[in-house]
């Protein structure tokens, strides 16, 4: 049980995709103009990288090592139809809100990482607890920082209204310029209370990102620091 939330819960903080590994910024750039958006599209990701981590990890001894990236992109692409199908059936305006993304999943980079460095490399009820960690925690990153985006662009949450007729919306947020100085930002404040939780415990600050390729091991197998 250790080991289950262990493998769960470093998706939530310690590796959380978006802003600790960087990972996946096309979707959290692109579709997080409202936290609906965000949500949603966190939730097909939720879907594709818990089940691509338990059938990657079920048929990693079938799976010839040439072929294995194919055979990823495989098992991805066919969960991402699912998910369209689901989409277009249960909740079609949201589908044609995300648009592109939705289909753009089968190459997304956490995907591809955690199957090819997690869960070709593990039992299912570990693979399956990181795709669920990694998925839920790039799922808060959407909602936050489309909660964040349309907030201050557009006086809305969720589309309701939380900010009088007084405000003024700063539509600069909802824009993809937007986009890339609200990230910049979370990063930022991420980065300064990683700094500040290390000088409490009497550590060195970290200069520079906290997770980069020498420290992140995706590529080589191994697990990220």
């Amino acid at each position: 049980m250790n080991r289950l939330w262990k493998e769960f819960s470093k998706g939530l903080w310690k590796d959380l995709p978006p802003f600790k590994l960087v990972l996946g910024l096309c979707p959290v750039l692109a579709v997080t103009k409202t936290a609906y958006n965000g949500l949603g599209m966190g939730l097909a990701v939720i879907f594709v990288l818990a089940l691509s981590n338990m059938l990657v990890s079920m048929l990693r001894r079938f799976i010839p090592a040439k072929v294995r990236i194919a055979c990823f992109i495989v098992v991805a692409a066919s969960l991402v139809v699912c998910v369209e199908l689901l989409m277009q059936a249960y909740a079609y305006p949201l589908y044609l809100q995300l648009g592109i993304f939705v289909p753009l999943i089968v190459v997304n980079c956490i995907i591809l990482g955690r199957a090819e460095a997690f869960a070709s490399k593990n039992p299912v009820h570990l693979a399956v607890a990181d795709g669920l960690g990694m998925g839920v925690g790039f799922t808060l990153s959407l909602t936050f920082l489309g909660s964040i985006r349309e907030l201050f662009g557009s006086g809305t949450w969720f589309g309701m209204e939380v900010a009088g007729a007084w405000y003024k919306p700063v539509t600069f947020m909802i824009e993809a310029p937007g986009a890339f100085v609200c990230l910049g930002l979370v990063l930022a404040g991420m980065n300064a209370l990683t700094n500040w939780q290390r000088k409490s415990k009497g550590l060195e600050a970290i200069e520079g990102p906290v997770h980069d390729c020498k420290t992140c091991g995706m590529c080589a197998g191994k697990p990220g620091m």
